[in-house]
């Protein structure tokens, strides 16, 4: 006699995982970062890279927006364009970049995202380390991510241990999204208040589809 399929409740499909692309300034601090947060999502479809000349926020978005462009006809990129595309950016202080109106501006035109720090993306290291108030400017944040022995960073060659950063996410998060609240609310806002990053906007999209991933 033939045996019928067990009865029970079918198991649940996997949620489609979204492929991101992530264009960043920096060659260290925020390279290493991102590839660490990488390693820690176990396998889901992120793509790290650098953007083509530091300090230039129009040339990052441009070279993003030409990745996504062509990852439909790549290789590389498995023949299927991404679902996110972020640049990660910093505003600098005491002078801006001058060009990041124009960067910001394309970015929104190609519909990308920006994670934006203000003054730079140390801010938002800093962040898991202490709550931080006043204007900085980009040396001064530097300098002081420095007294934080454990992560590793020294502003002479810009190294980070994503390990100790971690488990600190959380606390980083609350403080990033602390900083925004406080902030006037104008669509200037991320240029113009310092200290300012929405880092961890990226961050937490990508720790919650690591978790869909697991169910």
């Amino acid at each position: 006699m033939r045996r019928g399929k067990p009865l029970g409740r079918r198991s649940a499909r996997r949620p489609e995982l979204r492929r991101i692309l992530i264009y960043c300034e920096g060659e260290c601090t925020e390279r290493q970062y991102l590839l660490g947060l990488r390693a820690d999502l176990r396998g889901l479809p992120v793509k790290v890279e650098i953007g083509p000349r530091h300090g230039v926020p129009t040339e990052l978005v441009r070279a993003a927006t030409k990745h996504q462009m062509r990852a439909a006809h790549c290789r590389e990129d498995r023949f299927t364009p991404y679902d996110e595309v972020w640049c990660v950016m910093d505003v600098e202080a005491p002078s801006a970049h001058p060009d990041l109106a124009d960067a910001l501006r394309e970015a929104r035109a190609a519909g990308l995202s920006v994670a934006l720090s203000n003054p730079c993306f140390e801010l938002w290291l800093l962040l898991h380390f202490q709550e931080v108030r006043g204007y900085r400017t980009s040396e001064a944040a530097q300098k002081l991510l420095e007294t934080h022995a454990g992560c590793g960073y020294r502003a002479d060659r810009k190294c980070v241990d994503y390990e100790v950063l971690r488990p600190l996410h959380p606390v980083a998060a609350r403080r990033a999204a602390d900083l925004r609240g406080a902030a006037p609310l104008s669509p200037e806002a991320p240029r113009d208040v310092n200290p300012w990053t929405d880092v961890d906007v990226l961050v937490n999209g990508l720790l919650a589809q690591r978790r869909e991933a697991r169910r």
